[in-house]
């Protein structure tokens, strides 16, 4: 049974989806970003403080690895693993890859109050950074996914419904035995 990757920038709503779809799908939701704070006993921003980007992703290859050996999982990963080319592979051969797509806009309205994104702590412009990431990161993921789901318009419940149908329909496979 293949696991299911949730893969797409912050606030796409990776985390919320995937634990409907694993509610649904009667599988275990693991959360890469929570499974490395879980394991360091420390938080993602004090990683990035200490250890810098370059520190963090390297703890994020090693623990993305870990997960996708358990099968069959929903997996939701951060949303810069994709920048790592063994990811990529990875959750590839691990997986149906699902692409949560989301506007800039939606991610501001989604994070105008989050104090938890080392990226955004920072940024003179939330919109600029996150404008900067799309640009760069938005053709990963497209080249990464399986599937692709636009959630903007759509509660994170009706997202897994979407997931489920579009699995169902790809692979023509019931996602309960995929």
């Amino acid at each position: 049974m293949k696991n299911i990757i949730l893969i797409g920038p912050m606030a796409a709503g990776k985390t919320t989806i995937g634990k409907h779809l694993a509610q649904m799908l009667d599988r275990p939701f693991y959360d890469s970003d929570d499974e490395i704070e879980s394991k360091a006993g420390i938080n993602i921003s004090w990683i990035f403080d200490v250890e810098g980007e370059a520190g963090f992703r390297l703890r994020e290859e090693k623990m993305i690895a870990q997960l996708c050996e358990k099968h069959p999982i929903i997996l939701s990963t951060g949303g810069g693993a994709i920048k790592s080319g063994k990811n990529r592979l990875l959750i590839q051969e691990n997986g149906i890859v699902v692409y949560l797509a989301t506007s800039v806009e939606k991610q501001l309205q989604r994070t105008k109050n989050d104090t938890k994104r080392p990226l955004l702590q920072n940024a003179a412009s939330k919109k600029e950074l996150l404008e900067s990431l799309a640009l760069e990161r938005n053709p990963l993921y497209e080249s990464t996914a399986h599937i692709i789901i636009q959630t903007d318009n759509h509660k994170p419940k009706n997202v897994a419904l979407l997931i489920i149908e579009a699995i169902e329909e790809k692979f023509k496979v019931d996602p309960v035995r995929v």
